[in-house]
């Protein structure tokens, strides 16, 4: 039966909500939602026969060729959550950053889980060592002195590129792959302050990387799914000393607008961090956290029942 609509705008709403968390995927939302395989259909259908289409004027066929009356709606959907969301998101991180990050690490913590349950049977040593790869890829990120991309046009652009292959990726999210860029703030303050040119490029290198992505993507799941999540498990284990709430700065610099931003950061306990830089919100971290990971909980639960009811539904 074809979803209407309403239906497809209110799933593309939900994964825009979730591209905006670090932690939780558009992909996996897409999955739960039951709209995944259509997604990965149509993007994978802007080719060289859409492009013909498209320089000869055939409009219709163009349409049903990309599934236009599907990609449509879902686009408005994310588009429109990310718009409404942004703005609120900006102004946790700038007043209760403590509670937001241990709300993210809740996420990521119970994601990386779960992952590993539902896509991994059995550790062999192809599977430890990707995942181990992956931890350590992560640590050096986070203790080292990080990734600060410019804070120009091309920055975004390339942000965009990076950051887009969550869409389609279950278990990682584009929000997440921004934070490791250091382009997390820079885009959500872009789209809370309705800063057109930057978003527009930022648009842009999505667009471009949504379709290079794509194809990738489809080709290493469909040779090795197992290994390829094995390193995502690893990517989301080994993101929590990035995530970590109490953080002492190490290294700063000043920004193109004058301000202060940290380079280098280091996890440390919520005890210390209450000793040398101020309250550490012990136990709203604690119930942040919570309230992260069971919201992941929930939703992969949605996906189980959504999963029967369909089986049950396929004619026997």
């Amino acid at each position: 039966m074809a979803i209407p609509s309403w239906s497809i705008f209110l799933r593309g709403a939900a994964m825009g909500a979730a591209d905006l968390v670090p932690g939780v995927s558009g992909g996996t939302v897409a999955l739960i939602t039951g709209i995944y395989p259509r997604l990965l259909a149509a993007v994978t259908s802007v080719n060289a026969s859409a492009m013909r289409l498209l320089l000869r004027g055939q409009w219709q066929a163009l349409w049903r060729h990309v599934d236009g009356e599907f990609l449509l709606p879902l686009m408005l959907g994310i588009g429109s959550a990310i718009f409404s969301l942004a703005g609120t998101l900006k102004l946790l991180l700038a007043t209760q950053p403590l509670l937001v990050w241990s709300f993210f690490c809740g996420l990521v913590l119970v994601s990386s889980l779960t992952l590993m349950r539902t896509e991994i049977a059995r550790l062999t040593p192809t599977v430890v060592l990707m995942s181990l790869l992956g931890v350590a890829a992560m640590l050096l990120l986070g203790l080292g002195s990080g990734i600060s991309f410019p804070q120009h046009l091309g920055g975004f652009f390339v942000a965009g590129l990076l950051g887009i292959c969550a869409m389609i990726l279950p278990g990682i999210s584009g929000s997440f792959i921004l934070l490791l860029l250091g382009m997390y703030g820079p885009i959500i303050s872009a789209v809370a302050d309705r800063e057109w040119i930057p978003l527009i490029v930022f648009a842009g290198g999505c667009g471009i990387g949504l379709l290079i992505s794509s194809r990738f993507l489809s080709f290493v799941l469909a040779r090795a799914r197992v290994a390829t999540m094995a390193l995502l498990v690893g990517f989301l284990l080994g993101s929590l000393v990035i995530l970590w709430p109490w953080q002492q700065v190490l290294q700063t610099t000043i920004d193109s607008d004058g301000q202060v931003r940290p380079t280098q950061t280091a996890p440390v306990s919520p005890f210390y961090y209450e000793q040398t830089t101020g309250d550490s919100q012990l136990l709203g971290c604690l119930l942040s956290a919570a309230l992260g990971a069971g919201l992941v909980i929930s939703l992969h639960r949605l996906a189980g029942r959504s999963a029967t009811n369909r089986a049950a539904d396929v004619p026997q």
